[in-house]
This record gives structure tokens, C-alpha cells and sequence, in this order.
């Protein structure tokens, strides 16, 4: 039997970028919350834009060099999920129509938080993220930082960028619940991993 080297599976450089993406909603909060001028606003964009390009090298990278690890499927969807919710609070500080966007975020975190601890006890998991949680992530992050970039938007502009990213949370809700609740689960048996 193979004693895996736990060390080496957490220091791993996809892990090391999504705590490094951690460590950037913070400064984040801190620049666009005190943030007055043009520059400082596109400082904050481009903050969120290095985590987000991060997010996307990560898992490319883990694939690549087979760097994959039960730690980094933990990891990586808490890193993205704590940077979408901080900047969607963040931006409903300016644009109250937002709240209602975190209303529907928060539903559809809390079902993938409960349905996957759930399944967690049972040594099952998802095999990796859906392609429509990858593609409302990056239709939430596109919207984001343009609300970010650009504070001077008209609140019908706001108002539409909002909606466009409810129909795709909605649309993703839709689809995990089918991932875990459906008549054919994708879900997968963690315990296989012990035997790669």
C-alpha cells in the first residue's frame, strides 16, 4: 500500500495559487472600497483580473503536471466562491440592485455546501466543476469587473449586467441540482483515488 506524501500534494503550485487568491480579497476590499479616482478603480479591476487569470492557470496546470489533488478541489472552489461573494458585497455597497443577485448566490452556494458535505460522509464528490459553473464564473467575473471598472455605469446598464448574471446563476443552480440530485448522479467514489 502507497503512503502518500502529504506535504508534496498540499505545497503544490495549483494550491499555492488559490490561497494566493485568497490572500488578494483583501486587498481588494481594502482599494475598492477607499477607492475614488478612475486609476484606483482600475486598480482594483486588475486585482480581480490577476485572480481570476490565476483561477484559470490553476487547473490547467494541476491536469498538466498531474498535480491534482483532493485538497485543491476543496481548495479552489472556496478561493473562487469567497472572491465572487466579497466583490458582489463589495458592489452592492454602490448598487443596491445587487443584493438581490447575493440572495440568489447564497441559495445556490448553500444547496453545493450542503449537498456536497453530504455526499462527503458518503466518500463521494464531484469528479470536478461543471462546464456551466465554469462558465457562470467567468460571465461573473467579466460582469464583475466591468461594474468595477466602470462606477459611472447608468443603473439601467447596472441592472442589466445584474440580470445577465442571475440567468446564468439560475441556469447553474439548475444544473448541480441535477449533478446531485438527478437519476444519474456525476458524482464519484473518493476512495478510487487510493488506488492511482
Amino acid at each position: 500500500m502507497r503512503v502518500r506524501n502529504w506535504k508534496k500534494e498540499v505545497w503544490t503550485i495549483p494550491n499555492l495559487l488559490s490561497l494566493f487568491r485568497l490572500v488578494l480579497i483583501p486587498v481588494y476590499v481594502r482599494i475598492y472600497l477607499n477607492a475614488e479616482t478612475q486609476a484606483e478603480f482600475a486598480l482594483a479591476a486588475g486585482i480581480l483580473a490577476a485572480s481570476c487569470l490565476t483561477d484559470m492557470v490553476d487547473g490547467k496546470i494541476a491536469r498538466k503536471y498531474h498535480m491534482i489533488s483532493t485538497l485543491g478541489k476543496i481548495l479552489d472552489p472556496i478561493a473562487d466562491k469567497l472572491t465572487q461573494f466579497t466583490l458582489i458585497v463589495c458592489l452592492a455597497l454602490r448598487h443596491p440592485v445587487l443584493w438581490l443577485l447575493i440572495a440568489l448566490f447564497v441559495a445556490k452556494e448553500l444547496f453545493q455546501l450542503i449537498a456536497g458535505l453530504v455526499n462527503l460522509r458518503r466518500r463521494r464528490m464531484l469528479s470536478g466543476a461543471l462546464f456551466s459553473g465554469k462558465l457562470c464564473t467567468t460571465v461573473l467575473f467579466i460582469s464583475l469587473i466591468l461594474l468595477v471598472l466602470l462606477p459611472g455605469l447608468s443603473g439601467s446598464a447596472v441592472n442589466i449586467i445584474a440580470s445577465v448574471c442571475a440567468v446564468f446563476m439560475i441556469l447553474t443552480f439548475a444544473d448541480y441540482v441535477k449533478a446531485y440530485l438527478g437519476s444519474t448522479p456525476m458524482l464519484e467514489d473518493m476512495d478510487q483515488d487510493d488506488t492511482h
